[in-house]
């Protein structure tokens, strides 16, 4: 089984604040002592951190589930409570967040050492000290914690590389990362020996360098899903040139004017924008006896089927295994990298917009349905966490929470909407029944 995993799907949880406390200060000498009690601590932030150490998403196929720790609870002699430490995850470079629910790019993870917060810890519940007035110098109200940020997230890996090699199955594209880097990726004489990327570094002969991907090779229905698909071109789209291999010799009897045609078909039906990144043709295995003749007819086709106005790809006939060509071939690659810029992955309509974590003025404070049990639901971001910090123990905590409804039109509404004496209304699980 293969250790390589570039696509994750899991669910954060940061900590939820720790509750607000209800004390008194009681003390020999001290009178009427008056409210002593704490706020609570903030909850631990879920930060995603880049290492470059790891290469694979494999620590996120067993382990889905991550949650911060919460803060403590406020305690007397107005102490707060601890705040909770931060959960630090580690992703490899080249990791892009999404938010599962909206598809949404959260953040694209590519520098050693980048930090990006995905879901933020809650702030702590504020104790009965806060509460203190002069009509009411001596408060039974706290607040609860307000709950952690969750969400679920999908996590994929876009290998960092300059130089990508398509292809084929079988046409050369692992001999030749092996002649050109250090790298040693599996070489076999039967298709799909690549069953994962490959990355290898390259230094020219004048001192250039760059980093090479080799991928898995296409085969002619692969955005479809025929073969391995096109499930590991995601690791092209960060690079900047492609170099697209062609095995010149014709041996497994395909064309290789046929073979180019279909590979770039390929590109373009997985992203329309791959095909901005200029190729460079690598004419493979002119060692072979047919390879030369094969050449002069493949560029004929190319000449013949190309705009008279647009430049012709560069090709550099090459051979993997005698090494012919290969200086050549990367000089210009490396000449070709630097006239090329990065290329923009994601546009802006795909990148969730800069998170506010205050409420929204123009969203409506509360939204009012019915279940099928005529019980009246009541819902909405503000209205909830305002319900999820009381402290329903305390009585002046929940006579404060039905004037902060009252506040809100809350009553109004639900009397507009025809709702009686005795009805029930419902706030997630709680339940209680509507006055007028």
């Amino acid at each position: 089984m293969s250790m390589f995993l570039d696509t994750a799907k899991i669910q954060v949880k940061a900590g939820n604040g720790g509750d607000g406390m209800v004390a008194f200060r009681r003390e020999k000498y001290v009178p009427n002592g008056g409210p002593w009690g704490g706020d609570g601590g903030r909850g631990g932030n879920v930060v995603f951190v880049v290492d470059e150490g790891l290469r694979t998403l494999m620590d996120f196929r067993y382990n889905h589930h991550f949650k911060a720790q919460s803060g403590e609870k406020g305690m007397t002699k107005g102490m707060h409570g601890r705040g909770a430490e931060d959960l630090i995850v580690r992703v490899p470079q080249g990791t892009t967040v999404r938010d599962a629910e909206t598809g949404k790019v959260l953040t694209d993870l590519v520098e050693n050492g980048q930090e990006f917060i995905v879901a933020r810890g809650g702030r702590g519940g504020r104790g009965n000290i806060r509460f203190a007035t002069p009509k009411n110098p001596a408060p039974e109200i706290s607040e609860n914690g307000e709950p952690g940020q969750e969400r679920e997230l999908l996590l994929e890996l876009k290998v960092l590389a300059d130089v990508g090699l398509v292809g084929f199955p079988s046409v050369g594209k692992s001999t030749l990362l092996s002649v050109i880097t250090a790298a040693k990726p599996k070489i076999g004489a039967y298709h799909f020996t690549t069953i994962v990327p490959n990355l290898g570094m390259v230094r020219t002969q004048s001192g250039e360098s760059f980093a090479v991907a080799d991928l898995p090779g296409l085969i002619e229905g692969a955005s479809q899903g025929v073969g391995l698909g096109t499930q590991f071109l995601r690791h092209i789209e960060r690079t900047r040139v492609i170099l697209h291999v062609i095995d010149m010799s014709a041996s497994e009897g395909r064309d290789p004017y046929e073979d180019y045609l279909a590979i770039n078909k390929e590109l373009e039906s997985y992203n329309l924008r791959l095909m901005e990144r200029p190729q460079i043709i690598v004419a493979n295995k002119m060692d072979m006896p047919d390879s030369a003749e094969n050449l002069k007819v493949f560029k004929e086709k190319l000449a013949a089927n190309y705009d008279e106005f647009a430049e012709l790809p560069q090709i550099f006939p090459i051979s993997s295994l005698t090494k012919q060509g290969l200086a050549t071939l990367l000089d210009a690659t490396a000449d070709l990298l630097d006239k090329t810029p990065e290329f923009l992955l994601y546009d802006e309509s795909e990148m969730e917009e800069e998170a506010y974590y205050g409420f929204d003025e123009e969203a409506p404070a509360f939204e009012i349905s019915r279940d099928d049990d005529a019980t009246w639901v009541l819902s909405g971001d503000k209205l909830e966490k305002l319900f999820n910090m009381t402290n329903f123990d305390r009585d002046e905590a929940v006579m404060k929470f039905a004037r902060q409804l009252r506040g809100m039109g809350v009553d109004e509404a639900l009397r507009a909407r025809g709702a009686k004496d005795g009805d029930l209304v419902r706030i997630g699980k709680f339940e209680f029944e509507f006055v007028d």
